[in-house]
């Protein structure tokens, strides 16, 4: 038996994904939670064989949760469920790793096939919408480990040295050895770099 995640703060949108889902994965098991720290306990379970995220929860906003777990699931597809659906969202999404991208202002009928294609291996994404990424920063940015992901955010949030260590429980020598590592992938030199680079994971205003 399948089973699902499906990880929206808005309940009635999670009644209508749980509606599409009945008809594209018809026994399943779903489980229904409105934030990023429950769907995470509940991939902590797995096996999991799809996640549903939205991009705009209570405790993640943006593409750090999506990033987040592929960095730590990566085995598991993600299919981003968002109301910002402009070219450029859905081409981030897809950069980072989503194996499809639903509008929230998709139909049943729409959802169903989104989901019926991408449960067959396929990547879904609304037509003449995903445009290309400019500059390939979201793909470099997934291909950091998890530590230097959360490093990552950490700078954004403009957090020093220590307190990022403090955060995930280890030394400062330790951030930046991860500092050296990730500002090689991302192509960058310096902490104010990283930042700007950081903004990718940021959704359009």
């Amino acid at each position: 038996m399948d089973r699902i995640i499906v990880a929206d703060d808005h309940p009635l949108f999670r009644a209508a994904l749980v509606s599409a889902l009945a008809h594209a994965a018809p026994g399943a098991r779903i489980d229904e939670t409105p934030s990023l720290a429950g769907a995470r306990e509940a991939l902590s379970r797995g096996p999991i064989d799809l996640l549903l995220l939205d991009l705009r929860l209570s405790d993640s906003d943006g593409f750090v949760g999506l990033a987040g777990v592929r960095a730590d699931f990566p085995a598991v597809p993600v299919v981003v469920v968002s109301a910002s659906e402009d070219g450029e969202t859905i081409a981030r999404a897809l950069s980072f790793g989503a194996s499809g991208f639903i509008p929230k202002s998709a139909t049943l009928e729409t959802m169903v096939e989104a989901l019926s294609a991408i449960r067959a291996g396929e990547i879904w994404a609304p037509a003449n919408l995903a445009a290309g990424a400019s500059d390939g920063i979201e793909a470099r940015i997934a291909s950091l480990t998890p530590s230097q992901l959360r490093i990552l955010v950490g700078l954004q949030q403009g957090r020093l040295n220590k307190q990022i260590a403090f955060d995930l429980g280890v030394t400062e020598a330790t951030i930046k050895a991860h500092l050296t590592g990730m500002f090689r992938k991302l192509g960058v030199q310096t902490r104010t770099q990283a930042v700007i680079a950081a903004r990718a994971l940021s959704l359009p205003l």
